[in-house]
């Protein structure tokens, strides 16, 4: 009898220190005889001691900060970039067994990817498009790590550092640019000045009087000034009348 409560005693003792529980954001890999056995879904589970051992493995998404990379793009033109990378584990095992330590594979890898896509674009282009940047190196990030049971989420390049001199060149170009388009622009009205010039002309030749009224509502609106000194303008009109009545005579 007594040998019997001390072998339930025993066996509830095995029982107690064999349970396990896994959190529902984790999954657990076991291993029996050191041998992969199973994936263990969230909940109270037993492990035999000895014989079988677990690892829990965090499921949910991790925000891996990708620190200063210093990259050559295309055309040269030497940049620190950072970034961070959005990842999650698909698959426990594969995540655990894989690779020794996916946390620091996954840093490393994006930073080696993130410095091999920089030196496929030039500075104007990884200016103007990080979002095509960010996505290339997701890609490969994703395809690349697939095999160790993770996805990659999203990757957003956070700040691209240059050089105080390049920085100096690049608020000049943008200056210039600038200015550029401010000629452009003024020379554009210039054209357009001279157009509707032209049609006013054109309209007071071929309107007999027009010019003469233009004239004279000219003057009107100089009176109001009497600070302004006027000089009159003969309407070319008028010398011609005289013409006229010169040839006629």
């Amino acid at each position: 009898m007594d040998f019997l409560i001390f072998l339930f005693f025993v066996v509830l003792v095995v029982i107690l220190i064999s349970i396990r529980q896994i959190n529902e954001y984790q999954r657990g890999v076991k291993f029996t005889l050191g041998k992969y056995s199973s994936t263990i879904q969230p909940g109270w589970r037993l492990i035999i001691p000895v014989i079988q051992t677990m690892k829990k493995v965090d499921i949910r998404v991790k925000a891996v900060d990708v620190p200063d990379q210093e990259a050559i793009t295309k055309d040269n033109i030497s940049a620190k970039i950072n970034a961070v990378i959005y990842y999650k584990v698909k698959d426990a095992a594969k995540a655990f067994i894989e690779v020794e330590n996916f946390y620091h594979a996954v840093s490393q890898l994006a930073q080696t990817t993130m410095r091999n896509v920089v030196g496929e674009m030039d500075l104007d282009e990884l200016l103007s498009n990080r979002e095509a940047a960010s996505r290339k190196i997701k890609d490969i990030v994703d395809n690349l790590t697939d095999p160790w049971g993770i996805a990659v989420e999203n990757v957003e390049l956070k700040d691209i550092t240059l050089p105080e001199d390049m920085k100096r060149t690049i608020a000049k170009q943008a200056e210039a640019e600038r200015e550029r388009r401010a000629v452009v622009i003024k020379a554009e009205g210039e054209v357009q000045a001279a157009v509707n010039l032209q049609k006013a002309a054109e309209m007071l030749s071929t309107t007999p009087g027009a010019l003469h009224l233009r004239t004279l509502s000219t003057l009107n609106d100089l009176s109001s000034d009497q600070s302004n000194t006027v000089i009159f303008a003969l309407p070319i009109e008028v010398l011609r009348a005289f013409d006229r009545m010169a040839e006629k005579k």
